[in-house]
Parts: C-alpha cells; sequence; structure tokens
C-alpha cells in the first residue's frame, strides 16, 4: 500500500542513454534479462517499493524502442531526456512539488533491492544531511596513472574511498536548483550528489549490496542476470513463507 502522508517520494529514471560501450545493437537499457528488459526489471523494482509514490523516466525523444516494448502501459510517466544525464534528470524534477524528494535511479542498474532504498529513504528523518546516495567501500588496491599513459604514478590510499551507486536522493527543490547552477556554471556533473556537493549541502553515504551493478559492458550482462534470479527466488521463497504463515494463522484461530 503507498504511503498516503506528504513529502512524497518521486523516482526518477534517467534513460536517454545509448550505451555505446555495449556494443549492443540496441541502448543497453532495452536489452533483454530473464525475459524482461533491463529498463522493465529497473522500472518494476521500484514501482514495487511500498514507499515510492511516482515513477517518471526520461527517454530520449527518438526512442523506438520503449513503446515497442509496451513499457508506457505501466503506471509511470515519461517525460523527454536531454543530452547528457543531469538534463534528463532536471527534465523529470520539472513537474515536482516542493516539499517531494528525487530518488534518481540509473536505468542500467536492475539489481536494487528493496531493504537498500528502504535504508536510503530512512535518511529523509535525517537533520543532519540533505540527502544521500547508495555506494559500496573501495575493496580493491586503487592505482593512479599519469595523464595520458598507463604508467602507475602512484598507489590511492584506498580508506575512505566509496563506489558510488544509484538511487540517490535528495529534496527535489534543492536537486533541482543544484542540477541548474551546475549545468550553468558548466560543471563536470557526473551524478546527482556531484551537484550538491558543489552547492555545499551535506550527502551522506548508505552502504549498499554490491549485486546492485550499472551493466555497462557485455560482461555485465550474466552476472546481472544471476543477481536478478537469485533476486526472484528470493522473493518466491519469501511469499511461500508468508502464505505458510497466514495458512497456520487461519488454523490456529479455527482451533482456538
Amino acid at each position: 500500500m503507498k504511503k498516503m502522508t506528504s513529502p512524497r517520494v518521486v523516482a526518477v529514471i534517467p534513460a536517454a542513454g545509448v550505451g555505446s560501450r555495449m556494443q549492443a545493437d540496441r541502448p543497453k537499457q532495452y536489452l533483454t534479462l530473464n525475459g524482461k528488459t533491463i529498463l522493465e526489471h529497473t522500472i518494476d523494482a521500484l514501482l514495487q517499493h511500498p514507499l515510492i509514490d511516482d515513477v517518471i523516466v526520461a527517454i530520449s525523444p527518438g526512442d523506438a524502442y520503449f513503446d515497442q516494448y509496451r513499457l508506457r502501459e505501466k503506471p509511470i510517466r515519461v517525460v523527454d531526456g536531454g543530452k547528457e544525464r543531469a538534463d534528463s534528470v532536471l527534465n523529470g524534477l520539472m513537474s515536482l512539488g516542493e516539499n517531494d524528494w528525487a530518488l534518481v535511479h540509473d536505468a542500467a542498474r536492475p539489481c536494487i533491492e528493496e531493504s537498500d532504498i528502504s535504508a536510503l529513504l530512512e535518511l529523509m528523518n535525517s537533520d543532519d544531511v540533505s540527502g544521500g546516495i547508495l555506494a559500496t567501500p573501495v575493496r580493491d588496491t586503487m592505482k593512479r596513472v599519469k595523464p595520458s599513459t598507463n604508467v602507475i604514478s602512484h598507489t590511492e590510499d584506498r580508506d575512505g574511498l566509496w563506489h558510488a551507486l544509484t538511487p540517490q536522493l535528495f529534496p527535489a527543490t534543492l536537486l533541482k536548483r543544484a542540477l541548474q547552477n551546475g549545468l550553468s556554471q558548466g560543471a563536470n556533473i557526473t551524478d546527482e550528489a556531484s551537484a550538491m556537493e558543489l552547492e555545499g549541502y551535506k550527502v551522506s553515504m548508505v552502504s549498499g549490496s554490491p549485486a546492485n551493478i550499472k551493466i555497462t559492458h557485455p560482461a555485465d550482462l550474466p552476472l546481472a542476470e544471476f543477481y536478478l534470479k537469485q533476486k526472484l527466488s528470493a522473493q518466491g521463497q519469501n511469499a511461500q513463507n508468508y502464505r505458510a504463515q497466514s495458512h497456520s494463522a487461519k488454523n490456529q484461530k479455527a482451533q482456538s
């Protein structure tokens, strides 16, 4: 059941990219995993979360695949995407109210888990930060190379380094202003948090599942498929357990 109290949580999916590194015959979000497109898996994961009130998808104006896969039939809103990710997100934010929170999530991260979204949404109750992002601590040794070479310059201290993931959660009004200012200044906005950082806001890191991978290269596809199968299996087991508990409760009530 969707929550009835304000502020609302609106998910925004920038899905106007072409994914050239995937080397596929179509944008990567329309590749199929387990019988559904990557984008459909992502949309469904957000629609199924009980605390998300609305889902907005920003697609390329010339996108022919979105209607081919009948994604417009889902209970979502569709807006035109822009040249860059920040432009697409900004277009998605334009219809949000001043009290709404924007939950921005990559189209190519279909393995997002409900528990991770819930943990991120808890930041809405915090007075210490202006929002936050899902992330995972860096585990591997990190090397920096000399400019325009493959020669190692030095080893980075990985203490305090995190891999930024999505969703990223911020008050819609603040994020809208941060993106507008960053774009007007020609800043390098790689994600929503970078725009908020430029404005001086405090952004929290929320540790998320390593399974929340971004599908970028062909080798990512079988891994994502594995994670999705695990997720579906866990959901099926949870539903089975719920039915068993409900049946047991009914029997106990009948016997009392």
